[in-house]
């Protein structure tokens, strides 16, 4: 008996990446049979029959019971060493992901028949070099949109991600009914697809670049680019499944323009559903300027530190375009003082480096950066200046910055100065418990 128990115990056990645990034990032929101790839903479960002297030893490996067939073309679609690699919001994400694109790329196979059909594909009176011109123009000018979009949007799109990711997908889908309602109005129909194409290659600016900041929120084991490639093999899938599905629609519809047009309509709703709820599942552990104005908010008035799901899922994502209050961080030093009483007024008070004004009349607070600033000193800076926005709001505030409120607006505008100087020694208590907060993993500092 105590023979048989001691060749029923395991010898070792071994885990490859996150995979299931598997122990190891002698097999009555002396070889090693593996076994799994675990189990995970995605595969590579099962016992495996190894001989002495196989790949580690010199020989074969033969299996004694196949993994499930389904476990290898995960693996093709999904990052190495997934889920433990990837952020927990990565399959929820993924998933909705998958399905707008699927959408998309039948909306798209419309649009794209509208617009042959309205160059003049199958019409013998067409000519091909007003085909290939109006191409050219149209290709052109979405290229001259690129360029300029991307000079004057690129900046802002790492800290509004899921804000810019919705708008570049609803905007695709404006881009396609218009191309769409271009055979309809033939007279317009050069001017509506070169609109059109300038839509869809702001889309590829924004969306590419929202891509590579959620790629980079995803990676969690420094394998971007595994996460990156993957993403590309699942879009890739879905566009050949929604081209084999086009395929089999487009004759069905082709011939009756309000069948077509039903079809965008219903596919665009699916589409923008699904871009809301990829967008929503993100849990974001960074702060940007809005969810810093939620959970600073949220603190104020209650004392406590806001989640990152909670505060994601409070994040607005069809207007935090547009903020209430106007706060720039890194501005040039001229642009805050002409004068040395103004040079003067902005350094009283101010024992943290960076300089802050406040307009209260436009409210707009403009921060000025030491080369020491670290981390905590940019972020303290961000709530420093929406504690002053604060101010100009109504809602529940701590006793000191109750006062502040009132005396900032009963005070003329032009002694603004004063309240940021007293702002500086009520932050000196609230700031350290702030942090403190978001550093006990409630959700973490960053930058704005």
């Amino acid at each position: 008996m105590a023979d048989v128990a001691r060749r029923e115990a395991p010898l070792c056990s071994e885990q490859f990446g996150s995979g299931a645990a598997r122990g190891c034990r002698p097999a009555a032929d002396g070889s090693l049979r593996w076994e799994a101790w675990g189990r995970r839903w995605w595969g590579f479960s099962g016992a495996f029959t190894g001989k002495p002297g196989g790949r580690d030893g010199g020989g074969g490996v033969a299996p004694g019971r196949a993994s499930p067939p389904l476990s290898p073309l995960l693996a093709m679609f999904l990052p190495q060493g997934f889920p433990d690699s990837v952020s927990p919001d990565y399959l929820p994400y993924q998933l909705w992901d998958s399905v707008q694109a699927f959408a998309s790329s039948l909306s798209g196979s419309l649009a794209t028949h509208a617009v042959l059909l309205g160059i003049g594909v199958g019409n013998a009176k067409a000519s091909v070099s007003a085909a290939t011109a109006t191409w050219l123009v149209k290709d052109s000018t979405g290229m001259l949109g690129r360029i300029v979009f991307a000079w004057w949007m690129g900046s802002k799109m790492d800290c509004n991600a899921k804000q810019w990711r919705l708008f570049a997908d609803i905007l695709n889908d404006v881009a396609m009914f218009l191309e769409i309602m271009a055979p309809i109005f033939p007279i317009c129909f050069t001017m509506t697809i070169c609109i059109s194409n300038l839509a869809k290659c702001i889309v590829s600016v924004a969306g590419g670049a929202t891509r590579a900041a959620l790629t980079m929120h995803q990676a969690r084991r420094n394998n971007m680019a595994d996460v990156s490639a993957k993403d590309g093999s699942q879009e890739t899938l879905v566009s050949l499944a929604g081209l084999l599905v086009s395929l089999l629609m487009l004759p069905l519809v082709s011939d009756c323009p309000r069948l077509s047009l039903g079809c965008f309509f219903f596919l665009t709703a699916l589409h923008i559903y699904a871009n809301y709820r990829a967008v929503r599942a993100l849990v974001i552990e960074t702060l940007n300027e809005g969810r810093l104005w939620l959970v600073l908010k949220h603190f104020l008035q209650r004392g406590e530190v806001l989640g990152p799901t909670t505060a994601n899922q409070m994040e607005p994502l069809w207007t935090g375009f547009w903020p209430s209050l106007s706060l720039s961080l890194g501005v040039p030093l001229h642009r805050l003082t002409s004068s040395v009483l103004e040079l003067q007024q902005l350094v009283e008070g101010h024992r943290e480096p960076y300089l802050l004004r406040w307009d209260q009349s436009r409210n707009q607070v403009q921060v000025v950066l030491s080369q020491m600033a670290g981390p905590e000193t940019v972020l303290r800076a961000a709530t420093h200046g929406l504690v002053l926005g604060a101010l100009q709001e109504d809602g529940p505030l701590p006793g000191e910055l109750e006062e502040l409120r009132n005396r900032a607006r009963a005070g003329p505008e032009k002694e603004s100065w004063v309240i940021v100087k007293e702002t500086h020694q009520v932050l000196d208590k609230l700031f350290p418990k702030f942090l403190k907060g978001s550093a006990q993993g409630l959700l973490p500092s960053s930058t704005v």
